[in-house]
């Protein structure tokens, strides 16, 4: 292990110091799906922590860089009881794996879901709009993050201190009472629906705005875009009956009655 407390061996496994927190770093899921080696990287996962020269302070926070593995809730739960016993804390996961960032996100860990290819050519705003979105039927609560390069869609509620983020639209079937961040790498078409609009912070590309001042009402779908005006909230239902974008000036405004 070097001094950045990385591992230096030729082991599957990686541990590494990044800033204020530890990267544990999974080789890539095996190329069959029939191939299963979750007992042989245990294995190797646990000879690490328990062999390795403790280069963190207690209660480090650990991402966990997983790749394109399948992880359940129960080997997420066994790597985070590995990790506990070396005093680390598991807090992040970021995978490709649709269904290990479901597990993830169900379990009360911060998720981040990037595109396989992410790094391999630049991002069009066609490719965003035709990728699946990340479906999760989970409660964000305080402290958790949840991002995806896509449409993102939590049936739920997204509690204050949580956070929600996303390249494409973001949609919270419940009540929106934290922070939401659609099109965040640039796209003022993106939209934030909530069945409850009591967000602590919008944010839809670069445009910000806080949260009102005075609870709705109503309770009833609403829909915030980005108008002349800034970040603006309406009534979700009808929406694209009443609105269009205009590619020109990147900006949603009304139709005429």
């Amino acid at each position: 292990m070097n001094q950045n407390g990385q591992t230096t061996d030729d082991s599957p496994v990686r541990l590494k110091r990044d800033q204020n927190q530890v990267l544990l770093s999974l080789p890539p899921a095996p190329t069959t799906e029939a191939t299963d080696d979750w007992d042989s990287l245990w294995q190797n996962l646990k000879h690490h922590l328990n062999g390795s020269e403790k280069f963190w302070q207690p209660q480090t926070s650990v991402t966990l860089k997983a790749r394109d593995r399948l992880l359940d809730t129960s080997q997420l739960s066994a790597i985070a009881q590995a990790l506990s016993q070396v005093e680390l804390s598991l807090t992040n996961i970021e995978t490709t794996r649709r269904q290990t960032a479901v597990a993830a996100a169900s379990a009360g860990y911060s998720v981040t879901q990037p595109s396989p290819n992410v790094l391999l050519a630049p991002i069009e705003r066609n490719q965003i709009k035709n990728r699946d979105p990340l479906y999760l039927q989970t409660t964000v609560r305080s402290g958790m993050e949840i991002r995806h390069d896509g449409t993102l869609i939590v049936i739920g509620d997204v509690n204050p201190g949580g956070a929600v983020i996303a390249q494409g639209d973001i949609i919270i079937w419940g009540r929106l009472r934290g922070v939401a961040h659609a099109g965040c790498q640039g796209d003022r078409a993106c939209r934030i629906l909530a069945l409850q609009m009591q967000p602590t912070q919008l944010r839809i590309d670069d445009v910000v705005a806080r949260a009102p001042n005075t609870t709705p009402h109503d309770m009833q779908p609403e829909i915030a875009y980005v108008s002349t005006e800034g970040i603006r909230i309406t009534r979700g239902l009808d929406f694209l009956k009443t609105h269009r974008f205009i590619k020109e000036t990147e900006l949603w405004e009304d139709l005429p009655n």
